[in-house]
């Protein structure tokens, strides 16, 4: 088993064996150390969440900004990725509802400024835009349709 400063290595190698080692631990009434196992188990799983919103959250709005600074290039790979990362960005949510608003709120700013340069990156020029709302990246519709 792992010895006590080895519980938070462990989870953040691997979840699946952090998880067989508690198990373990617990067979053998070793509940202390099955309990800091656990712990850092729910640490490092919180960080893979996290981690994972902040990434479809800058996917999001990097291609919200291109499609808002270069409307002659859109295409519908780029509606369907803002459809699908919002969906990521539901589905992480239910899973962790601690991951909400507020959370989103609190790394906004970060997100924008990597979006901004992953779009711009892409683009081959600067980005004008030096915000964008929450209705824009979550509620304004992307798509090449024209729907009544």
């Amino acid at each position: 088993m792992p010895a006590q400063q080895d519980w938070e290595w462990l989870a953040a190698c691997s979840h699946y064996q952090t998880a067989v080692a508690v198990r373990q631990l617990l067979g053998e009434g070793q509940f202390m150390e099955a309990t800091e196992g656990l712990d850092a188990l729910i640490e490092a799983m919180g960080r893979t969440e996290k981690r994972a919103l902040k990434s479809q959250l800058t996917r999001l709005m990097s291609h919200v900004i291109k499609w808002k600074c270069q409307p002659e290039r859109r295409s519908s790979s780029w509606a369907i990725t803002i459809r699908s990362a919002r969906r990521e960005i539901r589905a992480i949510q239910e899973e962790v509802p601690s991951l909400n608003r507020n959370f989103i709120e609190s790394i906004w700013d970060t997100c924008f400024s990597d979006a901004v340069e992953d779009a711009e990156d892409e683009m081959g020029r600067d980005c004008e835009l030096i915000s964008l709302s929450r209705e824009e990246v979550f509620d304004e519709e992307y798509s090449l349709l024209k729907r009544n």
